[in-house]
């Protein structure tokens, strides 16, 4: 077989693609929405790519990052250029899309990983804004939903500071505009933004801005937009109003690079003005759109996801929740919404969903917002469950971004307060260590937070612990009220955070204590 560009070899290409399953082999990729259904090919499942959740109903559920990409354990990779379905049964892989390829990237799951970024989605060279790493991100989210004011927002920075939480990325969520797409201030919530960045930012804080890709129905940004042709039209040719969380809305066509330039120069305008330093882009999820929409150029519903994410790489300070096919962009990207749950539809989700974002070429993650971003569930809670809100501050510190939304000096008593404190500081001592795989990743597109199997045998279904880089295991703690919990162990020696040395291949039982993050740095070999 002749060589070809950057060690992927194309087996066999085609619009259907069939292949046995070797014994033992496991595969990661395809949607983050799938993370605790990964790695496949021990049980029957299937995902159509191109077909979003719940597509044309009256509330779609929210989509997250997935990429046109299947990576196996024995080095096997799967890609196409455009959405594609595909089914694991009875021991066979089928792919139906258009021109899959199925390549062979080498005889490992990082092997076939690497050669798939290189060729197929090659890193950009640079990273979101560092400060989105280097410090904890707070959201005014959950504490004043649809409600923030420039005086709140000035009251949530001064306390945390206050508190003693360190400054970091602030992001002001929804409602901070007149209405969608009238990316102004609202002058009645915000009389002076630019006053009030100055503050934030001589506190030590960057400051973000929540956007979606919708226009409010009558606003005069909307007749603008519909005069000029730079709205999604259904079918019939008539501008398209959807229903998502907040309503009803139009959207913009960001497949015409006339609707592009009109966002980005009222995005632009705000960072001039307000020196506000980037945006949180919310939505652009594919259930949004449909399969006959009429758009300036012929695409498909994954085509305007991608097109919305395109508009923040912009923007060194920027989040996204929804992403097609960008892998290896400087893009951060935040688990969609929790609730404060224990179990898979929860905190169990977050490392399995965070590893499955990775592994479709998304490097740059976010366990969502500290203790559940999902407004109604945490709306509905009698109280903050502290001992699961510090749970989850231990995941998210050891990811490469943390964020905080429910204020922690508000909701946790002394002894939860320390054990979050102690997240952070151990946090800290990890920073180094994450911001040098962060730059990585802008070379060699590996992901941040690795599976197991990623740089170990035997380890393919361990996916409640992770590799942080190729020399840290990291065990997070995701079951109410345990005081101990079982971490698995490749071969080598392995210091645990505890001073305890261990010889590998191992299963063994940790402590872990409300304040503990158990983690194994791997030694030099004697």
């Amino acid at each position: 077989m002749p060589d070809q560009p950057d060690d992927v070899f194309v087996e066999h290409s085609g619009d259907q693609v069939e292949l046995a399953l070797h014994a033992g082999e496991r595969w990661w990729g395809g949607a983050a929405v799938d993370g605790l259904l990964m790695p496949f090919g021990e049980r029957a499942f299937t995902r159509d790519l191109g077909g979003p959740e719940r597509h044309g109903t009256a509330e779609g559920a929210p989509s997250n990052q997935s990429s046109p990409l299947l990576v196996s354990t024995h080095g096997r990779v799967v890609w196409s250029e455009r959405p594609f379905l595909f089914a694991f049964e009875d021991g066979v892989l089928r792919v139906t899309g258009h021109d899959v390829l199925l390549c062979r990237g080498g005889d490992t799951l990082r092997e076939a990983y690497r050669a798939a970024a290189r060729r197929f989605f090659p890193p950009a060279g640079r990273t979101p804004a560092r400060e989105l790493f280097a410090g904890p991100q707070y959201n005014t989210w959950i504490e004043f939903p649809y409600t923030p004011t420039q005086d709140s927002v000035l009251r949530f920075a001064g306390d945390l500071l206050a508190a003693g939480m360190p400054p970091g990325v602030l992001m002001i969520d929804d409602c901070w505009s007149p209405d969608y797409g009238t990316w102004l201030f609202d002058p009645a919530r915000f009389p002076d933004p630019a006053a009030m960045t100055r503050q934030l930012h001589d506190w030590g804080f960057s400051v973000m801005l929540w956007i979606v890709p919708f226009v409010s129905p009558d606003s005069a940004a909307f007749r603008e937009l519909e005069a000029k042709g730079l709205l999604l039209r259904d079918r019939e040719g008539e501008t398209a109003i959807r229903r998502w969380w907040n309503g009803f809305s139009a959207l913009l066509d960001l497949t015409d690079p006339a609707a592009v330039t009109w966002l980005t120069e009222q995005l632009d305008a705000l960072v001039t003005e307000s020196g506000v330093d980037g945006f949180k882009f919310d939505a652009g999820d594919m259930h949004d759109y449909r399969d006959d929409d009429r758009t300036a150029r012929p695409s498909e519903p994954a085509d305007l996801c991608r097109e919305w994410a395109r508009v923040g790489l912009r923007y060194p300070f920027n989040e996204y929740r929804a992403c097609w096919q960008m892998g290896g962009q400087p893009l951060g990207q935040r688990l969609r919404d929790k609730p404060p749950l224990w179990g898979p539809a929860g905190i169990a989700s977050l490392v399995p969903e965070t590893l499955a974002q990775g592994m479709a070429g998304y490097p740059y993650t976010c366990p969502d917002m500290i203790g559940g971003g999902e407004i109604g569930a945490v709306s509905e809670q009698d109280a903050t469950d502290q001992e699961f809100f510090v749970r989850y501050a231990q995941i998210a510190a050891v990811s490469p971004m943390m964020q905080f939304s429910v204020a922690p000096t508000r909701v946790l008593d002394e002894i939860h307060l320390a054990a979050v404190r102690e997240a952070l500081a151990v946090r800290a001592a990890l920073l180094p260590l994450i911001l040098s795989l962060v730059e990585e990743a802008a070379t060699t597109g590996e992901p941040v937070v690795r599976p197991m199997a990623y740089h170990a045998s035997g380890l393919d279904d361990v996916t409640d612990q992770f590799f942080l880089g190729p020399d840290l295991v990291v065990a997070p703690v995701t079951t109410r009220g345990a005081t101990d919990r079982t971490v698995a162990l490749p071969a080598g020696l392995w210091r645990g955070d505890d001073g305890t040395v261990v010889a590998g291949p191992t299963t063994l039982s940790v402590r872990c204590d409300l304040e503990r993050i158990p983690r194994f740095e791997r030694l030099p070999d004697a």
